[in-house]
């Protein structure tokens, strides 16, 4: 089972930063997806430090954030209880999310091939974490970054 957190606001790249920190270090946690509207393109006439495009770090590896965060999916492996993961999730978000956000359990994440990765991919297999992660029309490296847990 998924679960989706879904912020009453956009987030921006501090708090997606927090966040996804908190949420990627819980046991249980398998893969986490944020979806959201993409960032504009860094404008060299602009005072970078008001530019939300930018690297952030999640479980120590460097990620180019190109979307302003708008939901959250996180895949929860079947050896943990999902009411569990819930609670412990919602008091992450309690604390890092003042202005509200709700807290789903459901199906959110692709488990089987899409015809969109059959058209990509062909009858080729992919991992498990790339199933429903394509767009046919762009590079893989440049939509998707997959994290490793130890």
């Amino acid at each position: 089972m998924d679960l989706q957190v879904f912020p009453h606001r956009i987030l921006g790249s501090d708090r997606t930063e927090m966040l996804l920190n908190e949420i990627e270090a819980l046991d249980g946690v398998k893969r986490t997806v944020i979806q959201g509207p993409r960032l504009p393109p860094e404008d060299p006439n602009e005072n970078p430090k008001y530019g939300e495009r930018r690297v952030i770090t999640v479980n120590g590896k460097e990620i180019d954030l190109k979307i302003k965060t708008g939901r959250i999916f996180i895949d929860v492996s079947n050896d943990f209880n999902i009411v569990e993961v819930k609670d412990s999730i919602y008091e992450i978000c309690k604390e890092l999310l003042p202005f509200g956000f709700d807290i789903d359990i459901g199906k959110f994440i692709r488990t089987q091939k899409t015809v969109t990765d059959s058209i990509k991919y062909g009858n080729k297999s992919i991992p498990d974490e790339l199933i429903g992660m394509t767009d046919q029309s762009a590079k893989l490296k440049d939509r998707v970054t997959i994290l490793k847990k130890n």
